[in-house]
């Protein structure tokens, strides 16, 4: 009960805060975009180079399934 009191207070706090501090906090969120986007950015790039190496991964693998149903067996 009192962490959901504590909260409510800090909310209410911050709401108002943000109407003094309007402009602080667009200066922030400008500041902290650029920042934003290259993480982001980066994070897409791995993941991209993460997916060509496992295509590439999967087409070695069926070239191999391949190759070995071709072969005929010793038995």
């Amino acid at each position: 009960m009192v962490a959901l009191i504590i909260g409510i207070v800090l909310v209410v706090a911050a709401v108002l805060g943000v109407f003094g501090w309007w402009g602080d906090v667009l200066a922030f969120l400008r500041g902290m975009l650029p920042v934003l986007a290259l993480l982001v950015g980066a994070v897409a790039v791995l993941i991209g180079v993460a997916d060509i190496k496992d295509k590439k991964e999967a087409e070695k693998e069926e070239k191999s399934e391949g190759a070995q149903e071709e072969k005929p067996s010793d038995k």
